[in-house]
């Protein structure tokens, strides 16, 4: 079974991003409609932050669109150096750094991110910790992960089964609890319509859970082949 908190496989997954876009699709609304990061960069700008921090940044393309819809000054992590490279590219004050061991003083951020990142921490319970620690009182942090039975009909084609993540849907209003005052969730769901086989087959290869499982994968699918999606936005408030 793929432990997505395996951190040789997250380094290695994420030494570039050419998997990591293709994966992407299933949250940022292609060929569904709905971009799950709406609400995310909604629940950031509702509270008018004046400096934003997120974990796991990826490209820079969320910590560039919270930048723009909130005014604020955003700092952003990654475990990758390629990701930080990237984000810097588009102006992200980015740098290498650790959810488990954040290099920032207690209280320096009013709002921060997590998006589809959290499943990754080997130590989660400390991840949360931290983040909570580099909130000042009455910060946020907003979260976003994936139901376990995100895409089923897709695990089910090549038989990999449910998601095994440790901080999912089903599991993060209980995980945040220990750590913040008040807990809210969205979920954003819809579908996610793959137009052939070959589609099928360049998401399955993409995903880390999935693409062990290749080998199964019918030589006829229908098509368009359809599968349900289920993210999740937390939205966690210290207490003031």
């Amino acid at each position: 079974m793929t432990r997505l908190d395996d951190p040789t496989l997250v380094a290695r997954e994420y030494a570039d991003e050419t998997r990591l876009r293709q994966r992407a699709a299933a949250f940022t609304g292609h060929a569904t409609g709905a971009d799950a990061r709406v609400p995310l960069v909604a629940a950031v700008a509702a509270v008018q932050p004046r400096r934003v921090f997120e974990v796991g940044c990826g490209w820079g393309e969320l910590a560039t669109w919270v930048a723009r819809e909130t005014h604020a000054e955003v700092v952003a992590v990654d475990l990758s150096p390629r990701m930080v490279e990237l984000a810097r590219s588009q102006g992200v004050d980015a740098s290498v750094g650790d959810v488990q061991e954040l290099p920032f003083p207690d209280a320096s951020f009013d709002v921060a991110v997590a998006a589809w990142m959290l499943y990754h921490v080997p130590d989660l319970d400390r991840g949360l910790s931290e983040l909570a620690r580099v909130l000042r009182p009455g910060g946020r942090l907003v979260a976003a992960t994936n139901s376990r039975f995100h895409l089923i009909e897709l695990r089910e084609l090549v038989g990999s089964g449910p998601s095994t993540l440790t901080f999912a849907r089903e599991s993060g209003s209980e995980l945040l609890g220990p750590h913040f005052d008040r807990i809210a969730r969205e979920d954003v769901d819809g579908t996610m319509e793959f137009a052939d086989r070959a589609e099928v087959e360049a998401y399955v290869r993409a995903s880390i859970a999935m693409s062990p499982f290749i080998a199964n994968l019918p030589a006829v699918v229908d098509e368009p082949f359809v599968a349900r999606r289920a993210s999740s936005i937390f939205v966690a408030d210290k207490e003031a």
